[in-house]
């Protein structure tokens, strides 16, 4: 590729780092050029996502009383559990319907009841699902997770959503943790605490899910919780137990929201024609129905107060 295209994507991640780049307009950038071909790292970009967006996730921590971690997360509980088990059976009744391959359909309602990627990545193995099924259902769920960083917000200012409401509402809604704080973060700080907080929460079910996989498909996989998750609660603790730093935690959190917005350009240029091909209409049907399914499902919860 010519350096010149290298020079332009650098410059646009150096943009994306600018004060006042919300979430939104760094993935609509880098979903230009994953669609354009003009990603010249494509598998360095991926990885550095990864990276990114776990650095800030775990800055974020800095930013909320452990206490506050634990009141989301057990007001959280409930509805978390309820709304697994639906996607799951949804999922299951659809993928029938649908004539999905079984690991296919599985890997797609584990990651929209948990925690999209990360729930597909620790499920896979657990159920022997092939490099290609586990692609697809990657495909999938990328491709709702960049529709939804862009729709919710715009859903949540039409419908009047507060905050508090709309936080709940995106954790619990929308798949992967980067278009959560994503789309969280262009609404507010108070929804990208609560949504922070109630997406880890839900992610947690990563662990009970994969292990009762791996015993039903008797693989014997070992599963591990997400070291992330684990440093968010982490750093949580930290700030509970030194209040008096709080210009510290303003500082980290401040600059975990800036890395949060360049790790959604290099997820956005991750987006590219291949990857929309390998999602067949089956498939995305049986996806979109689910998110659709959970998305409205839960906004009317949240509208009516039940969570």
């Amino acid at each position: 590729m010519p350096n010149t295209a290298k020079i332009t994507f650098i410059i646009a991640a150096g943009f994306c780092l600018l004060p006042g780049i919300n979430p939104a307009v760094a993935l609509g950038i880098g979903i230009l050029f994953g669609l354009m071909g003009q990603n010249p790292w494509p598998q360095l970009s991926a990885r550095a996502s990864g990276i990114l967006l776990q650095t800030a996730v775990v800055g974020l921590g800095f930013g909320l009383p452990l206490a506050q971690v634990w009141q989301v997360g057990r007001e959280s509980f409930s509805v978390t559990i309820g709304g697994i088990l639906f996607t799951l059976g949804l999922g299951y009744v659809l993928g029938r319907l649908l004539h999905i391959p079984a690991r296919t359909s599985i890997l797609i309602a584990c990651g929209t009841a948990i925690c999209g990627g990360s729930a597909i990545a620790a499920i896979a193995p657990t159920i022997r699902a092939r490099d290609d099924e586990s692609a697809i259902a990657l495909a999938t769920v990328f491709t709702l997770n960049a529709i939804a960083l862009v729709l919710f917000p715009w859903v949540g200012h039409y419908l009047s959503m507060g905050q508090e409401q709309f936080g709940t509402w995106a954790g619990i809604a929308i798949h992967d943790t980067s278009s959560v704080v994503g789309a969280a973060a262009s609404y507010g700080d108070i929804a990208l605490e609560r949504a922070t907080t109630v997406k880890l929460t839900r992610a947690l079910w990563i662990v009970p899910l994969a292990l009762a996989a791996s015993t039903l498909t008797r693989t014997g996989q070992r599963v591990k919780i997400p070291l992330f998750i684990v440093l968010f609660i982490a750093a949580a603790a930290i700030h509970t137990l030194f209040p008096q730093a709080q210009p510290v935690w303003q500082i980290l959190t401040t600059g975990a929201k800036h890395i949060l917005v360049l790790s959604l350009f290099f997820i956005g240029s991750g987006l590219s024609r291949t990857l929309l091909r390998q999602v067949g209409l089956r498939t995305f049907t049986q996806g979109g129905l689910l998110w659709l399914a959970i998305s409205g499902i839960t906004v009317m919860l949240v509208q009516m107060g039940i969570i």
